[in-house]
């Protein structure tokens, strides 16, 4: 402690907030590139929600599919999109500067690389439409994280509370879990080798998206979809169209009332658990590991958390997004694996993705009793 009649020295961060020490350091040669750096950051988080809108707009109005067939006119743009010709420009200059478009000679543009992504990544553009509830739910941030706030996004996702869901519902949330559930199951299959597996169960698979690139690479796997009774039957045409209708099996029930279908050899929860409380997970996990035989695996695939070390894309988006969902939350591996252990499992391997932004993978094996 500090001796009586002398002050405590201010912190670091108390000393970089004062606005004289600011000033001289944007002008100190050896500190104004960092000022500049750290003052661009700011603004960027200032300017965030803005950069979201215009991500939005374009997408809206189906800016990336008009120029991936190559170059145009803001004016073309404009009357395509009924939108104002001044306002278009306004747009697209945007565009310009979030990296999207780029400038063509003759006033026209086209789309980046990144720009292109929006097009070709599947369920991208889907999954920006769908932002729109996230937006209305995020319009007064101070009384949403303090729970004031009834969020439209957890009647979105009506599933995760139990219970009976309507088809219509069942299918809009399954159809966009589909889109973008391509990315997810390539770098978990990248990671994560089935070899050695004889039957796989994926619970929660919806129209059965994984568990087609499950068949499509493993030709010799027995495959098994268990999901809601509303959601389930969807996957029937997705099987068929890909060949893989003698060796798959849908299962229609709730993880949370009904018991597992019996002999899988492996099973995968991907994009399950951040949906749903820690006693509804550890309940899971739990069914799990009894279901399974000696030696069998589970693979665990979803965003997650930094733990210790927050990321923007589990820490600042996804436990955002499950927080307005009003159950569930982006857990670390760490913590998913500490789950595993108090299930019963023994062996836990946190295997390398290519992009943890979009999944990262827990893998869990039933040791000898």
């Amino acid at each position: 402690m500090p001796s009586a009649g002398r002050s405590r020295l201010p912190s670091f961060a108390n000393i970089i907030a004062r606005r004289g020490f600011q000033k001289w350091a944007a002008r100190f040669p050896l500190t104004r590139r960092l000022v500049r750096r750290e003052g661009e950051a700011l603004f960027d988080l200032l300017a965030g929600f803005c950069h979201s809108q215009v991500l939005m707009a374009l997408v809206q109005l189906e800016i990336p599919q008009a120029l991936i067939e190559g170059p145009a006119t803001s004016q073309s743009l404009a009357a395509k999109s009924g939108v104002p010709e001044d306002r278009m420009a306004v747009l697209l200059k945007a565009g310009t500067a979030l990296g999207l478009l780029k400038s063509k000679r003759g006033g026209r543009v086209a789309l980046t690389q990144r720009g292109a992504a929006l097009v070709g990544v599947p369920g991208l553009q889907a999954m920006i439409r769908h932002h729109d509830v996230l937006y209305r739910d995020l319009a007064d941030p101070v009384a949403f994280f303090r729970g004031e706030t009834d969020p439209e996004l957890a009647g979105f996702w009506p599933y995760v509370f139990g219970g009976d869901v309507d088809p219509q519902v069942a299918a809009t949330y399954s159809d966009l879990m589909a889109q973008s559930q391509l990315l997810v199951a390539d770098d978990t299959l990248d990671a994560v080798s089935l070899k050695g597996v004889r039957h796989l169960m994926d619970i929660g698979g919806g129209t059965g998206a994984f568990l087609a690139e499950v068949g499509a690479r493993y030709a010799n796997l027995k495959l098994t979809l268990f999901d809601l009774p509303a959601v389930a039957p969807h996957a029937e045409a997705r099987f068929a169209q890909a060949g893989l209708a003698a060796r798959t099996e849908i299962a229609s029930g709730s993880f949370r009332t009904d018991a597992l279908p019996a002999g899988p050899d492996a099973i995968s929860l991907v994009r399950v658990l951040y949906d749903h409380s820690d006693e509804t997970v550890s309940a899971l996990l739990t069914k799990v590991y009894d279901a399974l035989p000696e030696g069998g695996q589970l693979i665990i695939s979803e965003p997650m958390s930094g733990g210790a070390r927050p990321q923007r894309a589990g820490d600042a988006y996804f436990a955002i997004y499950t927080l307005a969902m009003g159950t569930g939350k982006a857990r670390s591996a760490d913590e998913i694996a500490q789950m595993c252990r108090r299930a019963g499992f023994q062996t836990i391997a946190q295997p390398a993705v290519r992009r943890p932004f979009i999944t990262g993978v827990v893998v869990a094996a039933k040791g000898s009793s």
